[in-house]
């Protein structure tokens, strides 16, 4: 019997891997930067993307969402569009729309075209937190 329900297509994406749409200049064109996927196909540089990003604070935390470690890919197209492959500590967080609104704000000083893809897989750990995130949380308080 056939599930009408089912899901036909792969649900979980590899992150750092191009859309269909999106076509890598090579293999070997993701690389990392702390922890996070990065291609760049047009003149934008990732750091300046990311660099950027950390002006974005988690309301609840207060701390960029860089060095959290919620931005998990950042792809640069040719035309210097930018799609932020991130997710946030859970997923029931009711900031997703005020993290996405400054994300988008910050950015438009960069590129004209944002687009933010929530991911869930693989889920955010504090293992994912930079060591300038860890020094910051240990400045509140937090045991990291």
């Amino acid at each position: 019997m056939n599930n009408p329900m089912a899901q036909t297509e792969p649900v979980e994406q590899r992150f750092g891997v191009p859309a269909s749409n999106e076509t890598a200049q090579s293999p070997d064109a993701t690389r990392q930067i702390d922890g996070t996927d990065v291609i760049e196909q047009g003149t934008l540089a990732a750091e300046n993307v990311l660099e950027a990003l950390k002006d974005v604070i988690d309301p609840e935390l207060g701390i960029n969402i860089v060095d959290l470690g919620l931005v998990y890919g950042v792809v640069i197209g040719a035309e210097n569009q930018v799609r932020l492959d991130m997710t946030l500590t859970s997923a029931a967080c009711p900031l997703t729309d005020v993290i996405e609104r400054q994300a988008q704000t910050i950015l438009s000083g960069v590129t004209d075209e944002v687009q933010i893809n929530w991911v869930w897989m693989p889920p955010w750990g504090p293992d994912r937190i930079t060591p300038d995130g860890r020094e910051q949380l240990r400045a509140i308080g937090f045991n990291v």
